[in-house]
C-alpha cells in the first residue's frame, strides 16, 4: 500500500496572515487618506479658497496727501507740488546699463545714478520699478515720451513732493520733511503701513515733526491681482484715503520776514507775542537755512556749511537754547521782595559799585556805584546792588516763586522741537541737582539772572506778556485745523498784587523813556506805540580780580564766543499792552547797544503791519532808519526767494 499523496486531491492552498494583515493594513491608509481628502476638498474648502485668493489678490497702500501750513494770514509756509520722476523696470529694459547710457544722452543724469540703479536692480526682483531721478522737469519728461521706443522699461511718473514758498523765513518753525529712516520706524510701537513705502516723507522738525499725524492723513488702498511671481496683473479695488488736515499758525509771515532781515548775519532770535491770546506773531532765529534742500536730498557739502557755522542756523534759538536772562530777570527779584512787605517803593539802597558778602565781592555794572536808589531807579538805570540787597532780605524760594508764577522754568506746549524748560534754581534743586547745599552767593548771583537761572527767549516773551497783563498767558502756536479755529481760554489772573505790578510797568517804562533809561537811546516817539522794556547783558565768562582791577576788557576786544549775550525785553503800547517782544543777540555785548535797537524796530513793525513811520523815531535816528528801511526791503525780498505766495 502506497503513502503518497495525490495533489489533484490536495484542498486549495490558504492565505497567509500576513497577506491578509497587510491588505487590512493598505486598506486602512486608502480609508483614512481618502477621508481627510474629504475633509479638506469638502469641510475646508471654504478656508482653503480663501487663503489661495489672499495670494492671489494683494492689497496695496496708497498714500495720502499730506496737510498744508500757512500762516495766521493765509500765506503759504508749506504746500504739496506735482513732481515727476523716471522709473525703470529692468525686464522690460533687456539691456538695463545700454538703456541707461541713451537716456543720459537725453536727460542730465550722473554715472553714479547709473551704478546705483544697476545694484537696485542687481539686488531686487526684475519686474519691481526703480527710480533713476527725481524731481525732474517737464522738459525732461516730453524727451523721454518722444523717445519712449528707444527706451524700453523707462517710464515718467507723476507723484507730489513738499515745497516750502517762504523758504528760509519760517524753516525753524514749520520744519521740513525728508524720507522715513529707520530710526523713525524704531520710535513707533506699531508704524503705519505707510511708512514701509520706499521714499515716504515724514516730518524730521517743527511742526511738521510734532504734528505729524495729523497732517499725514490716512492712507488708501487698492486690491491689486498678482500672479505666482507677484506682478501686478490688474486693479480689482480702490479705496482713496483721507488727506492729511491743513494748519494755520499763529505765525505772521510779513513780520518773521522782517524780523530775519532785521537780525542779519548776528546769531540771534526773536519772539513777538499777542497779548490778548497768547499767538505767537514770529518767533525767529538767525541765521536761518532753506528746508527745501533737505526735501530734495541736501548734499554733503552744504549740510556741512549749516552744521560747522559758528552761529548754528540749525538751531532753533528760541525755544532750544536757554540763556542767563540777566537783567531782565530784575523784574522777578523786585516782585518777590515786594510781594513779601520786606521792600517798599521808597525804601533806598546805596551803590557804592560793589557789595561784600560771606568774604566775596559782587560788583555792580557800573564800577564807581550808583549812588542811592530806590525801586524805580535801580530798575530804570539797572542798579544790580540794589537788587543784591533786596534778593539776600527775600531768599531764593520766594524768588523762584515769582519766576514760575511768571512762566520761567516751564516748558510750553508748542509744536515745535527740542523746547527747553529753562531752570528757575531754588534749594532743592540745587541739592538733589548738584549734591550741594545752596549758599548765599548762589542767590546774589540769582538776583540779577546769572548763575544757575536760565531762560530761552520764548519764557522772556511769555514772562514779559505776564507782567503786562497781569494774567497767567500761554504761548500758542496753531490757530487753526481744516478752517475750524482753535479756542482760547482765558487766562487765570496772577498770584501778584496787581499794585506791585503796576510798580515794575512803571519803572519798565521808566527804562525807555526816561533820559537815564538803560533804553532811552531807543525809544519809541509816538505816544500811542511807546514801550516799556528791560535791557539785559549776561556773562559767559568769569571776570576775575586781577582783570577787574587792571580794568575789565571790553567786548570788542574779546574773541567772539566770549563776549556777553545782550537782552531785551519789552511790552508796547504802555497804556493798552498789545505785544510783548524778546530779543537775544548771541554775543552781541550789551543789551541797550544790541538788543534794545532790534527790539525797538520789530515793535513798531508788529504794531504799524508794515514799516512804521518816520516820525516814530527820534529825529536825529530818521536818516538812518530810512536807509535801513530802504535796505531791508530789499533782504525780505531775498529772503522769501521766489516769493511768499497766498493760497
Amino acid at each position: 500500500m502506497s503513502l503518497r499523496r495525490d495533489p489533484k486531491k490536495e484542498p486549495a492552498s490558504k492565505i497567509p496572515r500576513r497577506a491578509v494583515l497587510i491588505g487590512a493594513l493598505q486598506l486602512a491608509a486608502i480609508g483614512a487618506l481618502a477621508s481627510r481628502m474629504r475633509f479638506l476638498q469638502v469641510e475646508e474648502a471654504g478656508t482653503y479658497r480663501l487663503l489661495a485668493e489672499e495670494n492671489r489678490i494683494n492689497m496695496r497702500v496708497i498714500p495720502p496727501t499730506r496737510g498744508r501750513i500757512f500762516d495766521r494770514n493765509g500765506i503759504a509756509l508749506a504746500l504739496n507740488e506735482q513732481s515727476y520722476r523716471l522709473t525703470l523696470v529692468p525686464e522690460d529694459a533687456g539691456d538695463a546699463e545700454h538703456v541707461l547710457r541713451q537716456l543720459q544722452k537725453l536727460v542730465s543724469i550722473e554715472d553714479d545714478d547709473i551704478e546705483r540703479v544697476l545694484n537696485e536692480a542687481r539686488r531686487s526682483a526684475p519686474f519691481l520699478p526703480i527710480t533713476i531721478a527725481d524731481r525732474i522737469s517737464w522738459s525732461d519728461v516730453s524727451k523721454v515720451a518722444v523717445n519712449a521706443p528707444a527706451l524700453p522699461g523707462v517710464t515718467p511718473q507723476v507723484g507730489q513732493s513738499r515745497i516750502y514758498p517762504a523758504g528760509p523765513v519760517a524753516a525753524h518753525v514749520a520744519g521740513y520733511v525728508g524720507p522715513v529712516s529707520q530710526r523713525d520706524l524704531d520710535r513707533l510701537d506699531s508704524p503705519d503701513p505707510v511708512l514701509r513705502i520706499p521714499r515716504f516723507q515724514v516730518g524730521k522738525i517743527g511742526v511738521e515733526a510734532q504734528m505729524e499725524t495729523t497732517l499725514r492723513g490716512q492712507a488708501g488702498s487698492r486690491r491689486v491681482e498678482v500672479n505666482a511671481t507677484g506682478r501686478v496683473m490688474r486693479e480689482l479695488e480702490r479705496r482713496e484715503g483721507t488727506p492729511g488736515v491743513d494748519l494755520q499758525l499763529t505765525l505772521d509771515a510779513g513780520l518773521q520776514n522782517y524780523i530775519l532781515a532785521r537780525l542779519g548775519d548776528e546769531s540771534a532770535s526773536a519772539v513777538v507775542m499777542d497779548i490778548a491770546s497768547g499767538d505767537l506773531l514770529a518767533i525767529a532765529s538767525s541765521p536761518s537755512f532753506d528746508p527745501n534742500k533737505f526735501v530734495r536730498g541736501i548734499s554733503s557739502a552744504d549740510y556741512s556749511v549749516l552744521r560747522d557755522d559758528i552761529r548754528r542756523p540749525l538751531a532753533t534759538k528760541t525755544v532750544q537754547d536757554a540763556y542767563p536772562p540777566g537783567s531782565t530777570f530784575k523784574m522777578v527779584t523786585a516782585l518777590a521782595a515786594l510781594q513779601e512787605g520786606l521792600v517798599t517803593p521808597d525804601d533806598e539802597v546805596y551803590c557804592p559799585g560793589h557789595m561784600d558778602v560771606s568774604g566775596r565781592k559782587f560788583h555792580c555794572w557800573r564800577r564807581g556805584g550808583h549812588g542811592r536808589m530806590n525801586f524805580t531807579k535801580a530798575l530804570r538805570e539797572s542798579c544790580d546792588v540794589y537788587f543784591y540787597d533786596i534778593a539776600l532780605r527775600v531768599g531764593i524760594d520766594k524768588i523762584n516763586q515769582i519766576g514760575r508764577s511768571l512762566g520761567l522754568g516751564q516748558r510750553f506746549d508748542l509744536p515745535m522741537s527740542a523746547i527747553s524748560g529753562g531752570l528757575m534754581p531754588d534749594r532743592d534743586w540745587k541739592q538733589s541737582a548738584r549734591g550741594r547745599p545752596w549758599v548765599v552767593g548762589d542767590t546774589v548771583n540769582a538776583s540779577i539772572g546769572q548763575g544757575y537761572v536760565l531762560a530761552s527767549p520764548l519764557q522772556l516773551a511769555v514772562m514779559t506778556a505776564r507782567l503786562a497783563s497781569g494774567r497767567a498767558i500761554a504761548p500758542r502756536l496753531i490757530k487753526s485745523e481744516d478752517g475750524r479755529e482753535r479756542g482760547v481760554v482765558p487766562p487765570a489772573p496772577l498770584p501778584i498784587d496787581p499794585d506791585h505790578l503796576m510798580l515794575v510797568r512803571e519803572a519798565m517804562g521808566a527804562v525807555c523813556n526816561d533820559r537815564r533809561g538803560t533804553a532811552y537811546g531807543s525809544r519809541i516817539i509816538d505816544a500811542q506805540a511807546r514801550m516799556a522794556g528791560k535791557t539785559g547783558t549776561s556773562q559767559v565768562r568769569n571776570i576775575s580780580a586781577s582783570e577787574r582791577a587792571e580794568g575789565v576788557r571790553r567786548n570788542d576786544d574779546l574773541p567772539w564766543e566770549k563776549r556777553d549775550h545782550a537782552l531785551f525785553v519789552n511790552f508796547a503800547p504802555i497804556e493798552n499792552p498789545k505785544i510783548a517782544v524778546c530779543v537775544v543777540v548771541e554775543h552781541g555785548g550789551g543789551g541797550s547797544s544790541a538788543a534794545a535797537p532790534i527790539a525797538r524796530d520789530i515793535t513798531l513793525q508788529a504794531l504799524y503791519g508794515g514799516p512804521p513811520p518816520l516820525s516814530a523815531y527820534p529825529a536825529k535816528d530818521r536818516a538812518k532808519i530810512d536807509e535801513q528801511q530802504n535796505r531791508l526791503r530789499a533782504l525780505q525780498f531775498q529772503l522769501r526767494g521766489d516769493g511768499v505766495g497766498r493760497v
